[in-house]
């Protein structure tokens, strides 16, 4: 079995950690207005066997850089300002440039470029 979580995305310089279930899918992005803030749907596995992951995601303007290696995964748009929230996956092995203690970092088996297409198997 499995369903849908969703989870608030903070914006800024910094990514937002999340811990997902091994095979996990993002379906969705959106700026809730009343929140001020956007949202993110992931499908994952309800097996409390599936082991964790722990990701990073960044919400970035219009505009803003980001990094190459950064995946673009969906926009959010604020119907009422004319704000666009463009959400990317932080690859991992680049967790450590925001955890300069290590603190969070996975090491598991996914690959660094490929990382979200190997998860959702």
């Amino acid at each position: 079995m499995k369903t849908i979580h969703k989870f608030r995305l903070e914006p800024g310089k910094e990514p937002t950690t999340l811990t997902l279930k091994e095979g996990y899918r993002v379906v969705r992005s959106e700026y809730i207005v009343p929140h001020k803030a956007v949202y993110l749907w992931v499908e994952q596995p309800l097996n409390v066997t599936t082991p964790t992951l722990e990701r990073q995601f960044r919400v970035a303007h219009s505009g803003e850089p980001v990094p190459d290696s950064y995946e673009y995964l969906d926009t959010a748009l604020d119907p009422f300002d004319p704000e666009a929230y463009h959400v990317f996956a932080v690859p991992v092995g680049e967790e450590s440039l925001f955890n300069p203690a290590g603190e969070g970092a996975s090491n598991d088996t996914l690959s660094r470029h490929n990382w979200q297409h190997t998860a959702i198997s």
